[in-house]
């Protein structure tokens, strides 16, 4: 009998917390887990006495569903992701539907896309933000695949996602894999921001030797402003956690951070695509650095470096350090933005960058006040260029900027590493430099290669090679690409 209104497979936490959000919005959900003990154990827990529909077979998920069938996966992105595709696809008809809601890398999903097409299937590709309370309480959903499956699934999705100001965090993002796109790219710009508010905090302690509750107050105090986040938000309670001893809990986590792999796919494609995405870099070669932990204790006895006790006001270098935290979020958007503008441009996606904020803005790791002024700033402004070029990131940026300067030399004077802060006022030097040394740059590679370059008394698109040295030749390797 046909009664679920969507299936869901793979119940760890993130498809338990859905589907119990879907089933108190009036949805009904039949579920499958490869480990079928799963399905009796979470109908016997925490789905007891919901209209959630247990099953033990794809065969008997599938046979469950009202057409169009929905089956929505939440396994392991890669493999798994094909293999219950696989599964599902000889017990579906066309017009059926199969979404997936990991974190699949979006090469994957236009792939998948393609394939299904061929099959009459349609798939949807959905990024998921917001972890266990935002799946079960409202997360941000970015979903994007084949157009014509969205209306079959945008009740359901929009009904269960975080709302702002009534607005659901939730709406159609583009074709094939741009919804994974914007979901890897709102986590290269999470790793950005975890990464600057620990340098904060590391300028704090190490320079101010801030105590616990003084770090607590302080990122509290932090979170009623401009920085307002839930970032902020469980920063400051990290800060307030100790173990029964009294000892503060954070003091006991060893400094070696992990990763799943979407900030490094988010800096992958920033390369492949010639965009200058060196704040999320640096956060993730960070976390690289962090795990050298064996070696970092070894170079702390050899390598010396400056005393790290900052001499001077701390109440004025504390607002500082927020006035840099600000001014480098800024700039870790702004490049992430450019970043979905030139990937839009490059696989013909039509994206809706003010409609990406407002999906921000609720249920995910990096909603923030914040993200309402990106909206505001791409509903003026739809074909902004930079985020650094709209009026109010403009002057916030101009008053910040001296604190800013002060934070990042002060850091590199007492040999506190702050290398998101760093690149972040580097490339805002460098972006607003009419003149860069890459003229020196393309004259050393013309030297050596024969790469041409361009003239500046000479239209753009016309190339000249000189043999630098009068015993070369005068043939080129042709034009570069930059």
């Amino acid at each position: 009998m046909s009664e679920a209104d969507i299936g869901l497979i793979g119940l760890a936490v993130m498809g338990q917390n859905l589907v119990l959000n879907m089933n108190d919005h009036g949805y009904t959900v039949a579920v499958y887990n490869r480990t079928t003990s799963k399905v009796d154990d979470f109908l016997a827990g925490p789905a007891a006495g919901t209209r959630v529909i247990g099953t033990h077979s794809i065969e008997e998920l599938i046979h469950k569903l009202k057409r169009p069938r929905r089956v929505m996966l939440m396994v392991k992105a890669g493999e798994p992701v094909d293999d219950f595709i696989n599964l599902c696809v000889p017990y579906l008809q066309p017009g059926d539907i199969i979404i997936d809601g990991g974190n699949s890398l979006f090469t994957d999903t236009n792939r998948r896309c393609r394939t299904l097409k061929d099959k009459g299937i349609l798939y949807i590709g959905a990024g998921i933000s917001g972890g266990e309370e935002g799946a079960r309480h409202g997360p941000s959903i970015m979903p994007g695949g084949d157009p014509e499956a969205w209306p079959y699934v945008k009740d359901i999705f929009q009904s269960i996602s975080a709302k702002v100001e009534g607005e659901p965090c939730c709406d159609w993002v583009g074709d094939q894999g741009a919804g994974h796109y914007v979901k890897m790219v709102h986590n290269g710009i999470e790793y950005g921001d975890m990464q600057l508010i620990s340098e904060s905090y590391t300028l704090l302690k190490n320079a101010l030797e801030m105590s616990p509750k003084e770090l607590h107050q302080t990122y509290a105090e932090w979170n009623k402003g401009d920085l307002d986040s839930y970032l902020i938000e469980i920063t400051a309670k990290i800060f307030d956690v100790y173990e029964e001893n009294g000892t503060l809990l954070l003091d006991k986590v060893l400094d070696v951070a992990g990763q799943k792999g979407t900030g490094k796919w988010t800096v992958i494609n920033a390369l492949d695509l010639g965009m200058p995405l060196t704040l999320i870099a640096e956060a993730v070669f960070a976390r690289c650095l962090s795990a050298l932990k064996d070696e970092r204790i070894a170079a702390s006895f050899l390598l010396k470096g400056p005393d790290k006790k900052f001499e001077g006001d701390h109440q004025a270098f504390t607002h500082a350090v927020r006035q840099a935290l600000y001014a480098s979020k800024i700039i870790s958007y702004a490049q992430g933005f450019m970043l979905m503008q030139q990937a839009a441009q490059e696989y013909d996606w039509r994206l809706n960058y003010g409609g990406i904020a407002l999906m921000w803005r609720g249920g995910c790791i990096i909603r923030s006040q914040f993200l309402g002024k990106i909206k505001e700033a791409f509903t003026h402004n739809p074909t902004l260029k930079s985020l650094l070029l709209d009026e109010y990131f403009l002057t916030e940026l101009q008053e910040r900027q001296k604190g800013w300067r002060q934070v990042v030399s002060k850091a590199a004077e007492l040999g506190i590493p702050i290398p998101c802060f760093s690149t972040a006022l580097s490339f805002y030097d460098g972006y607003r430099s009419a003149q860069l040394p890459a003229n020196l740059l393309q004259a050393q590679r013309d030297f050596f290669g024969a790469h041409t370059y361009e003239r500046t008394d000479q239209p753009r698109g016309k190339f000249f090679h000189t043999n630098w040295t009068g015993t070369g030749g005068n043939v080129s390797s042709g034009s570069y690409n930059a």
